[in-house]
């Protein structure tokens, strides 16, 4: 819960930051002010997505021998998709890279977070046995 929760809060203020300062709404599915449903459709996103991260390294760290090694694959590889993804659609350049870099932000903090709440994890799990 407390990655998502960093997740969802690292969304809001990627789209804040971008609309305050580069004066460019980031691209997400719909184009309006703060407080909108695009705001809250990226934090829940976010949070919803360091909620399937953190259930992936749990069944990982269960079924896989290096699961932190497939977990940062993962993680890497969805992140990287995450953030093209806004390049391919007819949205203009500039609202596609700030919503490029919103999400690699976000995917770098889920990758970090799950990857050393996953090690710590593994390494009490092995002291207890």
């Amino acid at each position: 819960m407390a990655t998502a929760v960093v997740a969802a809060l690292v969304a809001l203020v990627g789209v804040l930051v971008v609309r305050v300062l580069l004066r460019v709404v980031p691209a997400v599915p719909s184009a309006a002010g703060f407080g909108d449903s695009a705001t809250t459709l990226s934090c829940v996103a976010a949070a919803g997505a360091a909620l399937v991260a953190t259930g992936l390294a749990h069944l990982l760290l269960v079924s896989t021998p290096r699961p932190l090694a497939y977990l940062g694959w993962i993680v890497g590889l969805v992140t990287a998709a995450a953030t093209v993804l806004p390049l391919v659609g007819g949205t203009p350049l500039p609202e596609a890279l700030a919503g490029g870099v919103i999400r690699l932000v976000i995917g770098l903090a889920i990758g970090a977070l799950v990857t050393g709440a996953a090690a710590s994890a593994q390494r009490w799990s092995g002291d207890r046995r």
